[in-house]
């Protein structure tokens, strides 16, 4: 039997996020570990494990002769590609993109906003990718600062012509939430490539996050409906915060359950439908609308579907359902602003997800350590883990591949 092309790659992904702060797709970083790797193969297999509710992807080849790969048999159907601008100066590289427009491949350009495609090669990209300097940066935060201000003195404000920030493109280098939301609201770029966590949740810092409002009203809208326990933890999984406070709920001293609740299921069936519509109820007040922590939670969800994939080998269900909560809580620090001891303290989590996030050991570890290092561009971080939990690059391309397929919650 041939061996796939994902036995060849290595793979690593970023979310895009858009003007609502939803996934607009994901970028897909692939290295190559040796050089005779198939590109037709690959679109070929992405196209098997993709559907049409599956986000878009944004395939971006980091050599030359992968890029060529992919030029050279990619078409309409296909993912974006991402070529950079600079490469083209490479003639048969260049003839390879002209040609792929031809058959109607889509693709985009990267590059500095300072260089933008020649006249010639201009149309052949369905957008741009801008890769921001620190001097771009400060240009962009200068532009929306001076708009703020002059939407503060009641002047009507559009886009700011001085920011090196486009409209429609994807924007790579955004550090801020002040530049996310620049680039996002003001000058109205298709997307963000990765996102700002830690300045996000600045404004949080000494108190936990809240649970979104959007979480618990589609929840409680969910349970007027007579649903099944899945769609409810489903709901549940979607915010990590108010799974958190969930547990910490059904494991304090005044409701009277004596043996420890470790899972949010054992929780709707100790609870009933009823008293958790009251209790969601009661969170309300205390619930966001901040925009800028809907992408923070979706990532940690996406990590824990990733671990579902990577250890899906035949487990059953309930194990299943914990390995997707040590990936949703592999962060609970941020979520919760406090050591992890000090948080899973708190609830009868089981050992394998506090041995696996606290102290890297156990059974859930690999996958874990796994899925944290796919969410990034290093090769070389991720080849040592597959040696270290002696995992092959098939596996774990399969698995995350698996996890980008699925359609957005």
């Amino acid at each position: 039997m041939a061996q796939s092309v994902l036995g060849s790659l290595t793979l690593g992904y970023r979310p895009l996020w858009n003007r609502a702060r939803t996934l607009a797709g994901v970028q897909l970083f692939v290295h190559e570990d040796d050089q005779s790797t198939d590109g037709q193969h690959l679109l070929r297999t992405l196209a098997e494990l993709c559907s049409a509710e599956s986000p878009p992807l944004l395939l971006s080849p980091r050599s030359r002769s992968m890029l060529g790969g992919l030029l050279a048999h990619a078409g309409r159907t296909d993912a974006l590609i991402e070529v950079p601008l600079a490469w083209l100066e490479d003639t048969a590289l260049r003839d390879l993109a002209r040609t792929a427009h031809l058959r109607g491949a889509r693709m985009i350009a990267s590059g500095p906003p300072q260089r933008p495609p020649d006249a010639q090669a201009a149309p052949w990209f369905e957008r741009r990718m801008l890769t921001l300097s620190t001097h771009d940066a400060a240009l962009a935060l200068q532009a929306a600062l001076q708009a703020r201000r002059a939407i503060a003195a009641g002047r009507m404000v559009t886009r700011a012509e001085a920011s090196p920030v486009l409209p429609h493109a994807l924007v790579d280098g955004v550090a801020s939430r002040v530049l996310a939301d620049h680039a996002l609201d003001q000058q109205g770029a298709w997307a963000v490539a990765g996102w700002p966590v830690e300045d996000v949740l600045h404004a949080y810092r000494g108190r936990p996050l809240p649970p979104m409002n959007r979480a618990i009203v589609q929840t409680m809208n969910a349970i007027a409906g007579e649903p099944s326990l899945d769609r409810v933890e489903q709901l549940f999984g979607q915010d990590p915060a108010l799974a958190y406070r969930l547990l910490l709920y059904l494991n304090s001293a005044g409701l009277g359950i004596r043996a420890g609740v470790a899972s949010l299921r054992h929780g709707f069936m100790m609870l009933g439908f009823r008293s958790l519509s009251s209790w969601l109820a009661e969170q309300l007040p205390h619930a966001s609308d901040d925009n800028g922590l809907r992408p923070v939670n979706a990532a940690m969800v996406l990590r824990g579907h990733l671990m579902e994939h990577l250890m899906d080998a035949g487990i059953e269900q309930e194990l299943r359902r914990e390995v997707y909560l040590c990936g949703l809580f592999a962060q609970l620090d941020q979520v919760l602003d406090e050591p992890l001891r000090t948080s899973f303290s708190r609830i009868p989590m089981a050992d394998r997800i506090v041995s696996a996030i606290v102290s890297e050991t156990g059974p859930y570890a690999p996958s874990l350590q796994l899925a944290l290092a796919l969410e990034g561009s290093d090769p070389d971080v991720l080849r040592a883990l597959r040696t270290q939990h002696e995992m092959t690059a098939e596996e774990v391309n399969r698995a995350l591949l698996r996890t980008l397929a699925m359609p957005p919650a």
